[in-house]
């Protein structure tokens, strides 16, 4: 809703910034006929509206590329000769005269003498020994006599016999001889190597080295580089532009308003309107923000004069008035 409020002021705005340019310029005569409309009818409702220019899409030449020059480079040229150059001075090298070697014996000493310590370790022997698992012991057992017990007011006969005591045979080792430590004497470990020595050291000499020269093939000039000026004529280009052929102006013409329109005729426009596209809000019969403002946007689109319910406008939306309005229905 926000946007159609904006949208309806801003053409507002634009219809009276046009209006005010065109009084502007316009003579004292021309403005007193602005004031009213002239050619008018009984019974009708007139309003300055603003009238789009009328463009046409005509075919132009336009500068493509303007007039310049075109620089040609005409190489310099050359022609191949021999010549003799030093590639390299003459300079003195410095050479290393490599020391001498010989190969010696010598005995070298790799292990020096020691000694080190032995453990001895002690010694064990196997026994066997019996020992007793369970000592002797007495124990009470039920016995028997000549008489038998008759019934159970008597009591049984019980013997205490002695029982003799468990043994179970184990093995163990007994110490027979204890650890001990002996010194052993290690003697020095020796190796003969053979091994190369210098017999006479490395020195140095200086040589001479004479310059050296190559024969060379050189390009030398014969013609110099010039360039060549040629004139590029300017390139042309047809394209299509649309051309004002009409400014745009504001005139009085004939509008529904509220003497000569009626809810029936609103609530038409708001239809055609939602047909073509544009949302008037509620069809009410009613000319509100929304409805006013979907009307403009149809009118720009479609280039009719904005501002009111022109009748250019209903026939546009394709509403009949069957001449309700008299000359001024269209």
């Amino acid at each position: 809703m926000k946007r159609h409020l904006y949208s309806l002021v801003l053409s507002l705005l634009g219809v009276l910034l046009m209006y005010a340019v065109g009084v502007a310029q316009t003579t004292p005569e021309q403005a007193k006929e602005q004031l009213v409309p002239s050619n008018t009818s009984l019974g009708q409702c007139y309003a300055q509206v603003f009238v789009p220019p009328v463009f046409e899409r005509k075919a132009v030449q336009e500068l493509k590329r303007e007039a310049t020059e075109q620089i040609e480079v005409v190489p310099a040229k050359y022609e191949w000769t021999e010549q003799t150059v030093m590639v390299q001075e003459p300079t003195e090298r410095i050479e290393v005269v490599p020391a001498t070697y010989e190969w010696v014996e010598e005995r070298v000493l790799v292990k020096p003498a020691s000694t080190r310590v032995e453990v001895v370790q002690a010694e064990y022997e196997d026994v066997s020994e019996d020992v007793v698992v369970k000592p002797a012991h007495s124990v009470w057992k039920k016995g028997s006599g000549p008489f038998q017990r008759i019934d159970h007011a008597t009591g049984d006969i019980m013997c205490l016999i002695e029982q003799p005591p468990t043994y179970t045979t184990v093995s163990k080792q007994l110490l027979k001889s204890p650890a001990q430590t002996r010194t052993i004497e290690v003697p020095a470990e020796y190796m003969t190597i053979r091994k190369r020595v210098v017999k006479t050291p490395a020195t140095i000499r200086t040589v001479k080295v004479p310059a050296q020269y190559k024969v060379i093939k050189v390009a030398k000039l014969s013609e110099a580089a010039r360039t060549n000026r040629v004139p590029v004529e300017a390139e042309y280009q047809t394209v299509e532009k649309e051309i004002q052929v009409r400014a745009g102006r504001m005139e009085w013409q004939p509008v529904l308003c509220e003497t000569n329109v009626t809810p029936e005729i609103v609530a038409q426009v708001q239809r055609s309107l939602q047909q073509a596209g544009y949302d008037p809000g509620k069809i009410d019969g009613r000319l509100g923000t929304q409805t006013m403002s979907s009307l403009d946007s149809y009118q720009r689109e479609k280039g009719l004069p904005v501002g009111s319910l022109t009748f250019e406008t209903l026939e546009s939306l394709d509403i009949r008035l069957d001449g309700a309005f008299g000359n001024g229905s269209r």
